[in-house]
């Protein structure tokens, strides 16, 4: 797949993702819903609150969308426009481990990399190419990815009550005809629901255990976890794990930990 065709493909899915969430949004709108009833009323602070989180949770979607991953690059492509504090944050190989060079891009692959052949790079603590965000999950977005799925589900179950309060089933054509968007809408809400909270259960559970998704589905392929004595020898007990994600200002040397669990090399 040529590289005009998959930024083709992602423009298409981005404009998708915002013509649904603004769409859905504006049929609990434009039906008689709690959201409608309140505005009529003038109590316009939940709606108003409810705006206000479809328009995070676009926000958070195109900026999870749009940033690096964690592109591994060569070693004077990193140091190019560095200032010391930055060069500072660079996490540093022991002098004793050798990376490996990519096969695709030649690069020298950090441990927990992999190529996207999708993206045509090397990703730092690879997760997943996520086709809905049309980017790679890696060191660098994995978090926000989090947050993203979080604030969607709120909007999610949210918009599935007021959806749900603007539903009366009558068995006519009439009713059918004046009601079918908001029906759809309904339809749309409950899959994308059950899809985000399986996804953000899924994604903390392997946060807490400091695994991502290409290694817990590919562990017997993974050459530094198949060799290596301990099932997860980056686990370092669920409250580090949750800190070093969610806060760590800098890239993490994984070698570091790696050889404190293991001393063989890989």
């Amino acid at each position: 797949m040529g590289q005009g065709a998959v930024r083709g493909g992602g423009y298409l899915v981005r404009v998708a993702h915002t013509g649904i969430s603004w769409g859905v949004a504006l049929a609990l709108f434009l039906h008689r819903t709690d959201l409608r009833k309140q505005e009529e009323h003038g109590e316009l602070l939940q709606p108003l609150i409810f705006v206000l989180l479809v328009l995070c949770s676009v926000l958070l979607y195109f900026v999870v969308s749009l940033m690096d991953p964690g592109f591994v690059e060569s070693d004077e492509e990193e140091k190019v426009g560095m200032n010391e504090e930055q060069r500072v944050m660079m996490p540093q190989f022991p002098s004793n481990v050798w990376l490996r060079r990519c096969g695709y891009c030649m690069l020298k692959q950090p441990m927990r990399a992999k190529h996207c052949q999708l993206c045509r790079h090397c990703v730092r603590r690879y997760d997943h190419h996520c086709p809905w965000i049309e980017n790679c999950i890696g060191e660098r977005n994995h978090p926000l990815f989090i947050v993203y799925l979080a604030v969607q589900l709120v909007v999610l179950l949210w918009a599935f009550h007021v959806a749900w309060s603007g539903l009366y089933v009558e068995q006519s054509w009439e009713w059918l005809q004046h009601n079918i968007f908001l029906l759809l809408s309904f339809v749309v809400i409950a899959i994308f629901t059950i899809v985000v909270m399986l996804l953000l259960v899924s994604h903390l559970y392997l946060v807490s255990c400091n695994t991502t998704t290409w290694e817990f589905m590919s562990h017997h392929r993974i050459s530094y976890l198949r060799h290596c004595e301990s099932d997860n020898p980056f686990d370092q007990g669920v409250i580090l794990n949750l800190w070093r994600f969610f806060c760590a200002c800098r890239l993490v040397t994984w070698e570091k930990i790696y050889f404190q669990e293991d001393r063989d090399p890989v």
